[in-house]
């Protein structure tokens, strides 16, 4: 069974920037009703233009990649936000959960199995052949039979005002016949194959007693080649492995090794030379310093012996202090500039003993590491040539090999006569699946015409429509009413509407008898147009019942609020400021 759960719509058709969505999960009938605020909504009774159908669009989009309508890929694009606009479907198939992410502005096509990402190629146009091929393999269901099955809507053509060529394709899909057809082309592919064949092995037989001539000479000119290329193999060799000798006469290892440890040498012989240099300096600056505290302290020891310069008698004592005030202070400028060279000798006489004893500088082949490593590269290019060279296999073996073994073949027959054996087979084959008179042809059609009658006859009686409607075995469809032939086109509004949702109902039914199930029917104003309360009423019935006896969800896309009180659900489609939204409960992820 395909078991759709949930649709997420952004910027596609009227859904603007917000993402909408739609849960399928709630197994009964939903009334799908719009609301256009933007033309007075309830109160005006305007139902039109809200977005209702843009759910079977986006449900269509997702799975084929084109709108339920005649619409361009690129005006599917909500035409305010003009990109971004992206359709998420998620739905499960025998116990298999598969997710659908497709969109346009920028062009995107994701499949998930079990949310593991499928690889997708050839998305220049948005859209992926070899993806939208599996996703068809997955739902067994042409655009066309969506149309017919799935999404029932008054855009699509009724089946029976189709060609008779278009309802033969239809129908045939439905009943299974198409299978004959598509199993007829591989044939043709398989027929053409097995002629070039017989016509292929028969030039190779008659080309077998010119070839045992030739092939001799053919050997012979080609051991003289292989002798050569050994020969020219063997110095190739020779000369690589030479020049891989001579380069690892030099450890390599140690030099590169050694010149790490020379890098390390340098940086700490230029610490040491500069950290040396800064403490002859700071031991110059350590004495003139000490010179000075020592002045200072001795004329601040003797100040009271001051004399007058000009004199030579005592100063007052005002001037002593003064004096004295003065050098103090030189003093302790002194003593702080002292402490502060002193410090700065402290640290880099540290920084030396951690630097330790000088080393004795390594030595290196090369100059430079850059040299030493470019050495190893070409040790390392030398031995990969030369694995190559060794593994090398002699081109010419395989060829004498081969013309050994065949090289004189006995003409044989037997392939011919069994390629035509097979040919006539096929032949045959072919007639059984293209004849319409094929015995597989009429039991197909004889399994399953019965049935599909059968179904459809019921459902016409339930839905009140008086007609006889029956598929005949050349598959044309014969509609009576007291024993008079009608056309399609003979009957009403009201009465193709009802002819249009009872043949839909039957298709459904034979081909989930012959494939499989799915949850999903959307009914678009069908039941609106031209339909009496009679047909309204017993199309419900029919309806209610299935969606309650063999779970489908099924949404009744309609203008009439009359039928509110009709179903379980409604599910309100409100435009509003020129975008429209949806009953949102599906956890969405932006």
């Amino acid at each position: 069974m395909i078991l759709i759960k949930d649709l997420t719509v952004k910027n596609f058709m009227s859904v603007g920037n917000q993402t909408q969505a739609v849960n399928f999960n709630n197994k009964q009938l939903t009334l799908v009703l719009g609301e256009n605020l933007d033309q007075g909504g309830d109160d005006s009774g305007s139902r039109n233009g809200t977005g209702k159908t843009t759910i079977i669009n986006a449900l269509s989009y997702a799975l084929y990649g084109v709108a339920l309508t005649n619409i361009k890929r690129n005006n599917l694009i909500n035409k305010t936000n003009g990109k971004g606009m992206l359709v998420t479907l998620n739905f499960e198939k025998a116990g298999v959960n598969y997710r659908i992410e497709r969109g346009r502005g920028p062009n995107l096509l994701k499949f998930f199995i079990d949310d593991q990402e499928q690889d997708i190629e050839d998305m220049s146009q948005g859209d992926s052949r070899k993806t939208q091929a599996d996703i068809g393999e997955l739902l067994q269901m042409s655009h066309t039979m969506f149309k017919h099955l799935v999404a029932l809507n008054t855009y699509t053509e009724p089946f029976l005002s189709l060609k008779a060529n278009d309802q033969r394709e239809i129908i045939e899909q439905l009943l299974g016949i198409t299978i004959l057809s598509e199993k007829a082309e591989e044939l043709k592919v398989k027929q053409k194959e097995i002629r070039d064949a017989i016509t292929e092995e028969t030039a190779r037989i008659n080309a077998i007693q010119t070839s045992n001539d030739k092939i001799g000479e053919t050997i012979n000119s080609l051991q003289i080649k292989s002798t050569a290329w050994k020969t020219q193999n063997a110095k190739d060799c020779e000369r690589l492995q030479s020049g891989i000798d001579e380069l690892e006469h030099l450890d390599i290892e140690q030099e590169l090794s050694n010149h790490e440890l020379l890098s390390k040498w340098e940086e700490t012989d230029t610490s040491r030379r500069n950290l040396t240099k800064e403490k002859a300096t700071l031991e110059s600056a350590l004495s003139q310093t000490d010179k000075q505290v020592a002045k200072a302290s001795g004329e601040l020891e003797h100040i009271d012996e001051a004399k007058c310069h000009a004199c030579g008698q005592d100063l007052p004592e005002e001037k002593i202090d003064e004096i004295q005030k003065k050098l103090e202070e030189e003093y302790a400028d002194t003593m702080s500039y002292l402490m502060e060279i002193d410090t700065k000798f402290q640290k880099v006489q540290a920084k030396l003993s951690e630097l330790g004893e000088e080393q004795t500088k390594p030595n290196t082949f090369y100059e430079t590491a850059k040299e030493a490593y470019e050495h190893r590269s070409n040790v390392d290019n030398l031995k990969s040539a030369l694995g190559a060279k060794e593994t090398e296999t002699d081109p010419y073996v395989d060829q004498i090999d081969e013309l050994n073994n065949s090289a004189i073949q006995e003409v044989d027959w037997n392939s011919v006569n069994d390629l035509n054996s097979m040919k006539e087979h096929q032949d045959f084959l072919y007639k059984l699946l293209t004849n319409k008179d094929s015995f597989i042809r009429k039991k197909i059609i004889e399994q399953n015409l019965a049935y599909l009658n059968n179904r459809l006859t019921n459902y016409l009686d339930k839905i009140g429509l008086p007609h006889s409607v029956v598929f005949q075995n050349d598959l044309t469809v014969l509609i009576t009413q007291l024993g008079q032939d009608l056309d399609f086109d003979n009957l009403s509004r009201g009465e193709r509407n009802r002819l249009i949702l009872g043949m839909s109902f039957a298709f459904r039914d034979v081909w989930e008898s012959l494939y499989q199930n799915i949850n999903l029917m959307f009914i678009d104003e069908l039941i609106d147009s031209g339909m009496d309360t009679a047909g309204v009423e017993q199309s419900l019935a029919i309806l209610k019942k299935m969606g309650r006896e063999r779970k489908k969800n099924i949404y009744l896309i309609s203008h009439k609020d009359e039928l509110q009180g009709r179903v379980q659900n409604v599910l309100k489609v409100v435009k509003e400021n020129g975008f429209t939204s949806y009953a949102n409960d599906v956890d969405i992820v932006q």
